[in-house]
């Protein structure tokens, strides 16, 4: 029996998602009892290295011509897109640069960087029109040539990622595709009607992709993980593909977005695309289920299956998952590691971290240690289930791996890497003279003391990122996140002065929270930065879902669920009315302006007020030298 594990598109650009590296390295453990072969593919990075050839973009611009003839035919003319008509005008140049500019982007042609930095190579579009020269001179100097034409490289491929998405089809982007077809949809119908409809080009090279996969690999089983929105569109897609080029296969839904949003999965037409969709660790039920395909009487769990036309859910209690240290050791083996391109897409040198570089991905622990958080799915098995295998299987897989990859960089992937799994790791790498580079996400705890952070940077620890959410104490103790303004200063100043670049996730729309609130938290943000304790940070809107403390009792945190609709499909995210009333909307373009300026360096002495145009917000009540005298 032939097994191939799938990443649908799209997604990350640097380095393979680790879903089928976790399940390739566990399945292998059990090939030979069940004389399976395993393989995988990445079907994100494939169709990203086909769209951006030469045959590709020239079929773009010969489409594109097409319909502007058709449209110049027409009775009343419509303005192209500033992207549409830079790309027309330059499009011989577009074609004989992309693959060279794939090349240097895949490190594989280093040498371009001295024509890309002269500024006469590449056709510069619309998303050169921002370039700073004194901020590209500031921020990559005379030497800093590689790092500046990869700059400008990532710029022209994020110029022809906007011609895909605004001349041919809209719901490309370079990290997700279709992702609006499956963010909060109850309903099955729009993607059924996306996946039936007309197909665009970007729809027949995924087509031929998976065509290809097919012939390359002959499976009998085909499971595909969709860990975000942003990959189920292609997951559907490609299944729809395999079910018309080979009937006879099985075919299976996993992943993260899988986990959360189809725990109430009532959709039959679901099952006109996969035979079973499972949920949560993939290692037990994708086990069980193929000695179920091989004859064996193997009880299915956690999987939703389609008997007689009603979709049911099997699942034996009695069969538990594998405890971390029984998983094995994930492998890349089959994937096209050099293939992947690492993108500069901000000149900030923490911001980079998730598009730059090839990072080997690999946990500490599964699940998280707090799960306490009442915004977080800690009903869930990801987040609820703490299972921390040991230092020695830790460094066992990154032994591995590093030999296995000629990689020597490591994304800790975990919900919240624990501390104290974090200072053993630090230890036995320095006590083995074993050389990594290594970040993660973890919570700013107060263990992270001074005397910890530099053991960490010691042992490679470059970066890390952690939750900060509303910078308000009343808003954090109803988080019961466990933490405190003055905490997170300290912590976070802790890492910086050991060289560890620190990342801050935020978040805004809170239940009660109000626009005093919100103010006030900008003002402590920037201070953190002005303070050089964080040096890049991201604004989320909360959202309410249906598997957080605040979704399963709202009426605790003051706000009222809204009557759903009807959900046979996707079931997450939960409607809510506020009684506070802040407009968050509003007060989140100023959130977005403010940070953005902040990650560059910019607009740290200004009010916080003067980043909500349009119209008036309170004066902040935060003492100017707060974080100042919390770092006393």
């Amino acid at each position: 029996m032939r097994c191939l594990l799938v990443t649908p598109p799209m997604i990350q650009l640097n380095t393979p998602y680790p879903a089928t590296a976790y399940l390739t390295g566990f399945l292998r453990q059990h090939a030979a009892a069940l004389d399976l072969t395993v393989t995988q593919a990445d079907a994100s990075i494939a169709l990203f290295l086909r769209l951006f050839s030469a045959p590709m973009v020239e079929r773009m611009a010969a489409e594109l011509r097409q319909r502007a003839r058709a449209l110049g035919r027409g009775k009343r003319r419509v303005a192209a897109p500033a992207a549409i008509t830079h790309f027309l005008e330059h499009a011989e140049r577009y074609v004989e640069t992309v693959e060279p500019v794939i090349r240097f982007l895949q490190h594989r042609d280093p040498t371009l960087a001295l024509r890309i930095v002269s500024r006469q190579f590449l056709p510069e579009g619309p998303r050169f029109a921002a370039l700073d020269e004194e901020a590209l001179h500031e921020a990559f100097g005379a030497l800093g040539t590689t790092e500046q034409a990869r700059y400008l490289a990532s710029l022209f491929v994020d110029d022809l990622a906007d011609v895909w998405r605004v001349g041919i089809d809209p719901r490309f982007e370079l990290a997700r595709y279709g992702e609006k077809l499956a963010a909060s949809a109850p309903s099955f119908d729009p993607l059924h009607a996306a996946l039936t409809g007309e197909s665009t080009l970007i729809d027949e090279a995924l087509d031929d992709i998976t065509r290809g996969l097919l012939a390359a690999h002959t499976p009998d089983v085909v499971a595909i993980t969709a860990p975000f929105p942003g990959n189920v569109y292609g997951a559907f897609r490609m299944a729809q593909v395999l079910r018309a080029a080979a009937p006879g296969i099985t075919l299976v839904l996993g992943g993260g977005w899988v986990n959360t949003e189809l725990r109430t999965l009532a959709e039959p037409r679901v099952f006109d695309y996969f035979d079973y969709v499972t949920l949560d660790d993939g290692e037990r039920p994708l086990l069980n289920l193929l000695h179920r395909l091989r004859g064996q009487p193997h009880p299915l769990v956690r999987t939703w299956v389609r008997r007689e036309g009603r979709v049911l859910f099997e699942h034996d209690p009695t069969q538990h998952d594998f405890p971390q240290r029984d998983t094995g050791i994930p492998t890349y083996d089959g994937l096209p590691l050099g293939d992947y391109v690492s993108v500069l897409e901000m000149l900030n040198p923490m911001h980079r971290f998730w598009s730059d570089g090839r990072w080997n991905k690999l946990t500490l622990a599964h699940g998280c240690y707090w799960k306490k958080c009442t915004f977080c799915d800690v009903s869930l098995d990801y987040i609820g289930r703490y299972d921390r295998p040991g230092t020695d299987i830790v460094m066992q897989r990154i032994r591995s791996l590093v030999a296995e990859t000629g990689e020597s960089g490591f994304h800790l992937v975990d919900e919240a890497a624990p501390p104290a799994g974090m200072r053993a790791l630090a230890k036995q790498l320095i006590e083995d003279k074993l050389s990594i580079t290594w970040w993660g996400n973890i919570r700013f705890e107060k263990s992270f003391t001074p005397e910890l952070t530099s053991l960490l940077a010691q042992s490679g620890c470059v970066a890390v990122s952690g939750g900060l959410e509303v910078a308000s104490d009343r808003l954090l103790q109803l988080m019961k996140k466990g933490v405190t303004v003055e905490q997170v200063a300290r912590v976070t100043r802790a890492f910086s002065d050991a060289g560890i670049l620190v990342h801050a996730y935020l978040m805004y729309g809170f239940p009660t929270e109000t626009t005093q609130d919100t103010v006030d938290a900008l003002e402590r943000v920037r201070q953190l930065f002005a303070a050089g304790c964080i040096h890049s940070a991201y604004w989320h809107r909360f959202a309410a879902t249906a598997h957080s403390p605040i979704g399963l009792n709202p009426e605790a945190y003051g706000i009222t669920l809204k009557p759903p609709a009807s959900i046979t499909f996707a079931h997450n995210d939960l409607p809510f009315d506020d009684p506070v009333g802040t407009d968050h909307d509003f007060l989140g373009a100023g959130l977005r302006k403010a940070l953005y300026n902040y990650m560059h360096g910019v607009g740290l002495d200004v009010d916080v007020r003067e980043w909500f145009e349009g119209r008036k917000v309170p004066r902040t009540t935060v003492p100017k030298q707060l974080i100042a005298r919390c770092l006393d």
